[in-house]
């Protein structure tokens, strides 16, 4: 592990869950899932994850969003900010990162050297807990490098589900939960109760709880446990919405307003979508409640009703300067000006809105579309033929199994 190539190699020898179980049943990952196994890694650590105040984040869609809008806001707030999210996209380090850039490398580098040697400690007395996954040592190290750049604040989004996976080590500062709709039904459950029960299981004693818009009955599922649970929460939608809200090619213009009609107004993020206004309200909310420095009234949940002007200006510049890739991610062929738009969208609902944003900025076009094996292809296809006047099916790689000609049958029969 002498540079970063070798390190992610070294990473990758292990057990990756995100590609899937190999045919396996679905129960089988019950030996992968363990709380034990990664609570006992971060003993041998130090417990890294206690280095710094965290914002866990759990749900179905716009995960990846949410952590880089809180990361860029408090890193504008002037708060030194680790991020961890998955999959990545271009390079591996989008995993864990700083901000909105990556950590250097000697920081990469030195925490792997520590996860090497934990890891070594861990074969020579805890083997009976079994080989730690891909995911679990990837958890670990953006604690460490976390800790040794000498982070004030961690965003963490989960991996799979919540109550089992290895991020939920963590005491957060703030808990939140982003749209639940039904996903990786397999290990988490065929109702969205179910699977909302899983979510919730990020959700920790007297800690705030904020959530966004949900279905009636993953709402009562999230109120009843966070009641079990004696933490604040905060429904977005009873508190803070994005109004205004136009969508542009280079991004999202809207202005927020509060349940006390008060407004933070101006605002931009450089990613296309009503929903990631959304999103950014949500942000803003995590903001105004975990505070970090910020001294404002707040109400019974911890959250600010009325934001000082410095602190609107720092949401503000925040979400300004957000960088996430295939995200409607837009690119530009020079020789010929054709634009090509980039979006890693995989559920119904969040094929729907990429969809229509799509279809809003450029009308019909042309669509190239893969999935992996185990999403609704027919569902998708119904949402996505309306919107284009072509369509390619094409396959996913080698990191995800897909089953193009299964995929093709779905749009012809959609």
């Amino acid at each position: 592990m002498k540079n970063l190539d070798g390190l992610y190699s070294w990473l990758c020898s292990f057990i990756n869950l995100e590609r899937g179980l190999g045919g396996k049943p679905a129960s089988a990952a019950g030996e992968h899932f363990r709380l034990d196994r990664m609570r006992t890694l971060a003993e041998l650590a130090g417990r890294p994850e206690q280095s710094a105040p965290v914002i866990h984040a759990a749900g179905s869609k716009g995960k990846g969003s949410l952590t880089a809008m809180i990361a860029s806001i408090l890193e504008e707030g002037g708060i030194k900010t680790a991020r961890f999210q998955s999959p990545h996209v271009n390079d591996w380090r989008e995993r864990i990162s700083r901000g909105n850039g990556f950590f250097p490398e000697t920081v990469y580098l030195g925490a792997g050297a520590e996860l090497a040697l934990i890891y070594e400690i861990f074969c020579q007395k805890h083997r009976k807990l079994g080989e730690p996954t891909f995911f679990e040592l990837v958890t670990l190290l953006f604690f460490l490098c976390a800790r040794l750049d000498k982070c004030q604040a961690m965003v963490i989004e989960t991996g799979l589900g919540g109550r089992l996976d290895a991020t939920n080590i963590v005491d957060p500062a703030v808990s939140v939960i982003t749209l639940i709709e039904k996903e990786h039904t397999e290990y988490l459950g065929n109702t969205l109760a179910a699977i909302a029960g899983e979510k919730a299981g990020i959700i920790k004693e007297g800690r705030p709880l904020i959530s966004a818009a949900q279905k009636d009955e993953v709402l009562l599922v999230l109120r009843k446990t966070a009641e079990n649970r004696e933490a604040p929460f905060l429904y977005l939608p009873e508190q803070l919405w994005a109004e205004d809200v136009h969508v542009e090619k280079s991004g999202t213009r809207f202005n927020l307003r509060f349940q006390n009609n008060g407004t933070i107004t101006g605002l931009y993020v450089p990613i296309p979508g009503t929903f990631q206004a959304e999103n950014a309200a949500l942000a803003a909310a995590v903001f105004l409640t975990a505070g970090f420095g910020v001294e404002s009234p707040r109400n019974e949940t911890g959250f600010i009703t009325k934001p000082a002007a410095a602190c609107k200006e720092v949401i503000r510049r925040g979400l300004a300067a957000v960088s996430l890739p295939a995200r409607f991610e837009r690119l530009e062929i020079k020789e010929t000006g054709q634009e090509i738009i980039l979006d890693g969208a995989h559920t119904p609902e969040s094929i729907s809105r990429c969809a229509g944003t799509f279809f809003h900025l450029y009308g019909k076009g042309f669509l190239i579309f893969g999935c992996a094996k185990d999403k609704d292809a027919f569902a998708m296809a119904e949402l996505l033929l309306p919107c284009f006047s072509r369509c390619f099916i094409t396959g996913t790689g080698k990191f995800r199994a897909g089953d193009p000609a299964a995929v093709y049958q779905a749009f012809l029969a959609a």
